[in-house]
């Protein structure tokens, strides 16, 4: 199966066993992060469900066809944004089949990681773009442009980099001799910046994944395909996430207390408001799963991925969507 695609989907076991636990064998599964497709060709071979793929990044078309060729209507794909499935699924005819599922892999898709010219790897050498939708504003224009408060705040906000200040006045006072062009510059400027011996994760790493959640507002469009779950999913669908890291799983955690009418606990600031509260999802996973070690070691990628699931009830919240925008 995986070589249809050539990837290798994070905690796929995982998702097809609790599919097949909680009797998701029909209706229509929405696979919100396509990528090269790992999660729907496997959902479209094991079970008798419609897949409703959804990705901005215009590389993936070539391989979502490959699937539209292969399972016919089983299997619609939208070039769209997390915050577009709403809008998406609202003009679908609900009449026969209803969204069983709805599966989120939050990590950097491969097509991604593995291409220079897209500027997402500190490992190789290429623009700093980082786009997932290949439009709207690069790296290159914040690295070159913002301010270093601004460029500090983003790295702590989005990376939890301890040393952002350090880092942006590196990245300043260098751009004033020649602007920074290329990834590995970049992660060269910031390994000096930051004190003390390599160690096992590159110093690099914190400050790119800020870099690129900033640019993609990827916290925002989260929150909405969250919130596009809690709206589409029927009575016993269930929702699963991948995360990779403790900001996005803290807002899916977060997310989901929310939805269990949790609202005295503390929420993230990047949670928008409930105006009013029922338990709308039952949370399955009371702790998140983890990868096997032969997972691991089979796909190193997998080492920090945390999948959390849930199933939604009868009743619904009513979510601030404008807070969240």
């Amino acid at each position: 199966m995986n070589n249809f695609l050539e990837h290798i989907p994070v905690l796929l076991d995982e998702i097809l066993e609790n599919l097949k636990k909680f009797k998701i064998t029909n209706g229509i599964i929405i696979d919100a992060t396509f990528g090269l497709g790992g999660y729907s060709n496997a959902i479209l071979e094991k079970t008798n469900c419609d897949v409703y793929g959804f990705d901005r990044d215009p590389d993936v078309l070539k391989y979502a066809n490959k699937l539209k060729k292969k399972y016919k209507n089983r299997f619609k794909f939208f070039q769209k944004k997390f915050s577009d499935i709403d809008d998406i699924l609202s003009k679908q005819n609900y009449s026969k089949k209803k969204v069983k599922g709805m599966i989120f892999d939050l990590g950097v898709s491969n097509l991604q990681l593995t291409k220079k010219n897209r500027g997402f790897s500190f490992k190789l050498n290429g623009p700093l773009d980082m786009r997932m939708s290949k439009e709207g504003m690069k790296a290159l224009d914040v690295i070159n442009n913002y301010s270093a408060e601004k460029l500090s705040d983003i790295f702590y906000n989005f990376g939890d980099e301890f040393f952002s200040r350090r880092v942006a006045r590196h990245i300043v006072k260098l751009r004033e001799i020649t602007p920074i062009s290329t990834t590995l510059e970049l992660a060269d400027i910031i390994r000096k910046a930051i004190p003390g011996k390599q160690k096992k994760i590159d110093k690099a790493t914190k400050s790119f994944q800020a870099i690129r959640m900033f640019i993609n507002d990827e916290i925002s469009e989260l929150n909405k395909g969250l919130i596009a779950s809690e709206k589409f999913l029927t009575y016993e669908g269930i929702l699963c996430v991948v995360s990779f890291h403790s900001k996005e799983d803290k807002i899916v955690k977060n997310f989901l207390n929310v939805c269990q009418g949790k609202n005295n606990l503390f929420i993230s600031k990047f949670l928008p408001p409930v105006e009013n509260s029922k338990k709308s999802f039952d949370v399955i996973t009371k702790k998140p799963i983890l990868p096997t070690s032969r997972e691991i070691k089979l796909n190193y990628k997998a080492r920090s991925a945390k999948l959390r699931i849930a199933k939604r009830t009868k009743f619904s919240c009513v979510f601030n969507c404008e807070a969240a925008a």
